[in-house]
């Protein structure tokens, strides 16, 4: 990969004591070797330069959460409560899936990521051999498990978590260590308690981390209470879930209790603030997460319920959305928001020693934001615009493990034309079945 050396940059570094400045940075291989105001000395000798002086550099964004195949099931089912949404039309569809169409869903998926900036994903499905293998194509970076609903037979729940592991091993570490791997069981309403005990007691034997949906919707918790008599926060601590280093998604509905255990055990929260609103699941209570010292990142759900994957929205979502319900506008700044997509998405998913800041010594994982265009003038501070006033549109280029992978726009290792062809060809075949 040899060296690159960006000149005249505006880096935006998410470090705290100095957050935005104008300068250079050096790339070797796959890591920065050097950022600063003044020009590298000596030189690096032989390096690729790039003229960085009307763009905007910071850390490739970290979508904490999302089932990448759905994205062919975009616009199909809009406007309709989680329940019905999930159980009349998204479990009927997915049930036609073949490898192929999880395949072609997964790049039109990452394709769209990476263009927008997302250089991390944790992605929850199943045929995660087809999802692993376009993100090895793709050269983004991924952390995939295979979720699994324990609504079957006992033994469709032997063969699934055999699955589960199978791929959690096979994959783990591979594509140069872009892949890296965890165990799911799908949400505490669709596995039985001991079912979900299996799961735990894998991701010990395999040393991974575990990830579920969790408290997503009132009803959910309310269901959970009826079945189990206790929240599902309560209901997954007995049942040694936060024993593992664990992710959860949604943490729509929580109590002050749940959220000082969630901290107390060191459980990350993956914030989804589109998806919940566009399926009314509720307002997760980040500020008083975040407070409390839980980690709270971001992701976008899947394109069935969002219905775009650019992270830069769920950036600015949450900067507003808790301003609006709160009644304060100071609750989530701007380079919290920022941070959230960033920082503390790369804590969320056990990588910030290497990815989330731009440092001497970290992974090259960074994208180029082109500011020389209305929206971002005057350019009075980068990190407002960005959050406030950018999108994913604006990404020019984006860099995975010191490679580049979107060049002026465009994906450098995906035939983006063939991609938009069968991801179309199986949404149609899957309205036909």
């Amino acid at each position: 990969m040899g060296q690159l050396w960006i000149k005249n940059g505006l880096f935006v570094t998410m470090e705290e004591d100095k957050p935005a400045f104008r300068g250079h940075m050096v790339i070797a291989d796959d890591r920065i070797t050097y950022i600063g105001e003044t020009a590298p000395n000596p030189a690096p000798e032989g390096a690729e330069q790039l003229d960085g002086s009307k763009l905007a550099f910071m850390p490739g964004l970290v979508n904490t959460h999302g089932h990448a195949a759905m994205s062919l099931l975009r616009g199909y089912s809009d406007d309709q409560n989680l329940q019905v949404w999930l159980e009349q039309k998204m479990w009927p569809m997915e049930a036609k899936y073949v490898d192929a169409d999880t395949k072609a869903g997964s790049l039109l998926a990452i394709a769209e990521m990476l263009k927008s900036g997302t250089t991390a994903f944790v992605d929850m499905y199943d045929r995660m051999d087809q999802v692993a293998e376009a993100v090895k194509q793709a050269g983004i970076r991924g952390l995939l498990t295979r979720g699994v609903i324990g609504l079957c037979p006992p033994e469709v729940q032997e063969a699934k978590l055999a699955e589960a592991i199978r791929f959690a091993k096979d994959w783990n570490g591979e594509a140069d260590g872009r892949i890296r791997t965890m165990i799911s069981p799908h949400a505490p309403y669709t596995c039985p308690p001991d079912y979900i005990e299996r799961f735990v007691q894998a991701a010990h034997d395999l040393d991974l981390p575990l990830h579920t949906h969790m408290s997503e919707t009132l009803a959910e918790v309310e269901q959970n209470v009826k079945e189990y008599g206790a929240r599902p926060v309560e209901h997954l601590d007995k049942l040694g879930f936060f024993s593992r280093p664990s992710l959860v998604a949604h943490a729509v509905h929580l109590n002050d209790e749940e959220i000082a255990l969630l901290a107390d055990r060191g459980v990350a929260v993956s914030h989804n603030p589109v998806s919940n609103l566009k399926l009314a699941s509720g307002v997760a209570r980040v500020p008083e997460l975040l407070r409390a010292g839980v980690t709270v990142s971001l992701g976008t759900d899947s394109a069935a319920s969002n219905n775009n994957l650019d992270l830069f929205k769920e950036v600015k979502f949450a900067a507003l959305l808790h301003k609006g319900v709160t009644g304060d506008p100071t609750v989530v700044p701007a380079a919290e928001a920022l941070r959230m997509g960033t920082v503390y998405g790369a804590k969320s998913i056990w990588q910030d020693d290497s990815i989330g800041v731009l440092r001497a010594g970290m992974k090259a994982d960074f994208i180029a934001v082109d500011i020389d265009q209305p929206h971002y003038y005057p350019l009075t501070d980068i990190v407002s615009h960005l959050v406030y006033s950018g999108s994913g549109r604006d990404v020019a280029h984006v860099w995975v493990d010191g490679r580049q992978v979107v060049k002026n726009g465009e994906c450098v290792y995906l035939d983006e034309e063939r991609i938009r062809y069968d991801a179309q060809a199986s949404f149609e075949r899957l309205l036909r079945a």
